[in-house]
């Protein structure tokens, strides 16, 4: 079975687990989306939706972050934990963009093309094609499949990845694969399965409805999904 085919298969019997997805909020600004994918990262997801309403609540906008000392920009996101870390990239972030525009608004994304969008966050240090991927996904509600360290765990374990090594060259050889209108709902199953299921330690194979289509599967737990 060529990888294109197992992919549909994978996202129609994950569909079929978790029921159908949608966006679960519209962002005004894509900023909102690309600084909550920050947060986002080596978390929970409960704990960066923390993170970011705390971050929300203490400061109005962004150019209140902007002008935030460390410390409190420390202080406001650290429910999401590794605060240190992801207050020095904000930062940095922001202080990038307002000095080559002179504002934080980057609802002129809407605008420009995948590629363009893609060029534009480029240019920014620390931000990987994960992120930008995020931003073209949740934030512009484009066709992009950015591939996490869940995704990258379980299209290894599926055998999809062709022996790529990175999630970066894994998101490069999946985002081809797969359709346009899937695209949102497979990233969250995938993700969700990850942590439910398919966990880095242990995985639960036996409650696995992909089990009849891994490779990675343990011995004697091929049951459901077959």
């Amino acid at each position: 079975m060529d990888s294109t085919t197992k992919l549909r298969q994978i996202t129609t019997l994950l569909r079929k687990a978790y029921g159908p997805r949608q966006r679960e909020r519209h962002w005004d600004n894509p900023l909102d989306s690309l600084i909550q994918t920050i947060l986002s990262q080596n978390t929970t997801a409960d704990n960066c939706e923390r993170a970011y309403a705390s971050l929300r609540q203490r400061f109005k906008t962004w150019e209140e972050v902007g002008q935030a000392s460390l410390r409190d920009l420390i202080a406001a996101i650290r429910p999401g934990g590794l605060a240190n870390v992801k207050a020095v990239r904000i930062k940095a972030f922001l202080e990038e963009v307002w000095g080559q525009q002179g504002h934080f608004d980057l609802s002129f994304l809407r605008d420009l093309s995948d590629e363009e969008v893609q060029a534009y966050l480029g240019r920014f240090k620390g931000i990987s094609s994960k992120t930008r991927s995020c931003v073209l996904l949740f934030g512009l509600g484009r066709a992009a499949f950015p591939v996490d360290t869940h995704i990258f765990r379980l299209c290894r374990r599926l055998g999809l990845l062709n022996g790529q090594a990175t999630p970066e060259k894994a998101q490069a050889l999946l985002e081809p694969m797969v359709r346009s209108r899937e695209c949102l709902a497979l990233h969250l199953h995938l993700v969700e399965h990850g942590r439910q299921v398919c966990t880095a330690h242990h995985p639960s194979c036996g409650r696995c409805v992909l089990a009849s289509l891994c490779s990675s599967a343990r011995p004697g737990e091929k049951t459901r999904g077959s």
